[in-house]
């Protein structure tokens, strides 16, 4: 779960992504932030609450960030590039809530990965749709309208308002994922490699 790092407890987006956290774990998947405050804060909480593991990679910053009190499981990192890699290694999906640069850089990251088939049956539900009708409104034109982009680029996310949606589109997508058997190289025996 992305969002944003600045929002207070009182304010309603904290609240929501509180209970889309309890509703992953209550659906099993433990949920996996950016282990700092507000969005990623009540992500990890409402994990907590609903049972689940709650994760956090948090990124070393000398001003604004440390790891939430509601992690479980914490792992500091002092690159962007190494943590976003370890998001899409351990993640199966992505909620994406209102945020800035960061949630955008990793939003983009995964539609870009999922478009270029690096993976596979990776639900991402941006959160709130009010807050993201400007950018699909954006993606449709200019971007679609002048190729950038295909339609069926579209289909690469849903928009959800609450945490019921969210929870029904990552089950639902993950639910067609069929487990990839890995492949035998020729004249290598499977956990041995060559000696040359």
């Amino acid at each position: 779960m992305f969002g944003s790092a600045r929002i207070s407890r009182e304010d309603p987006l904290y609240e929501q992504a509180r209970q889309v956290g309890q509703e992953l774990a209550r659906a099993g998947l433990a949920v996996i932030t950016g282990g700092g405050p507000g969005v990623m804060e009540a992500a990890n909480r409402g994990c907590r609450e609903g049972g689940g593991l709650s994760i956090g990679c948090n990124i070393e910053l000398p001003f604004e960030q440390k790891i939430n009190d509601y992690v479980d499981l914490g792992i500091d990192f002092r690159y962007f590039f190494v943590r976003k890699t370890m998001f899409v290694k351990y993640a199966e999906g992505f909620v994406v809530f209102p945020g800035g640069y960061g949630t955008l850089d990793e939003l983009f990251e995964a539609l870009t990965l999922i478009q270029t088939g690096k993976v596979h049956h990776f639900p991402v539900a941006l959160f709130g749709s009010t807050y993201w009708a400007g950018l699909i409104d954006w993606l449709k034109d200019p971007v679609v309208a002048e190729g950038n982009i295909a339609p069926k680029d579209m289909d690469l996310f849903k928009i959800c308002d609450d945490a019921g949606e969210v929870v029904e589109h990552v089950t639902s997508v993950l639910q067609r994922k069929v487990p990839v058997e890995p492949k035998e190289e020729p004249g290598v025996q499977p956990g041995k490699a060559d000696a040359q």
